[in-house]
């Protein structure tokens, strides 16, 4: 068992292999999901302004073992300490001009609920079980343990349009404040 606040040292680095190099200008797909807030939402009608959506593979419980070989998958370890980071920087994304924060992954919605109320996280959880969104946006993904995950992608959306991708990710546990800075410097 590893500790899923914690990341090695030697945590191998993904590589940018053009998975994303079409999300720019997209618009975001009418695909409904259920969150950890109880109610359903429609990516194609995220709002006005921008919003940050960031897709993970899966987060850790304490106690509970990682698929086989995790730290040895680029880009599979970090989830917590992403979602922690998006957590303490939340205000701060908000006042840079994220109108909100979303995390996605393919775990359930009650696996990702123990997870919002254990990391004390201030924004929902989008489940998304069936990789809807994959096959909408042809977001990357990989195998581990005989589950399809999400590799780790965030998507900057404005008025419904991919904005900005921040992929590859690394390392995780820095990548809200990378956000932040693209926030801070892209401007309203």
């Amino acid at each position: 068992m590893t500790d899923p606040q914690t990341l090695p040292d030697d945590l191998p680095r993904p590589v940018d292999d053009g998975a994303a190099d079409h999300l720019p200008g997209t618009p975001m797909p009418a695909v409904v999901l259920p969150t950890t807030g109880g109610e359903t939402l429609d990516l194609a009608t995220l709002g006005a302004g921008r919003t940050v959506l960031y897709i993970y593979p899966m987060t850790g419980r304490p106690g509970a073992d990682l698929p086989t070989g995790w730290d040895e998958i680029p880009g599979a370890r970090g989830c917590t300490p992403e979602s922690c980071g998006f957590r303490d920087h939340y205000e701060d994304l908000r006042a840079a001009g994220a109108q909100a924060v979303y995390g996605l992954s393919s775990q359930d919605t009650d696996y990702q609920r123990e997870a919002v109320d254990r990391l004390r996280l201030p924004f929902a959880m989008i489940s998304d079980e069936d990789l809807r969104v994959a096959d909408a946006l042809r977001l990357p993904t990989f195998e581990a343990d005989g589950m399809t995950l999400y590799k780790r992608i965030t998507l900057i959306v404005r008025d419904g349009t991919i904005e900005h991708v921040f992929y590859p990710v690394f390392p995780p546990g820095e990548h809200a404040e990378q956000v932040l800075g693209w926030l801070r410097a892209a401007g309203s």
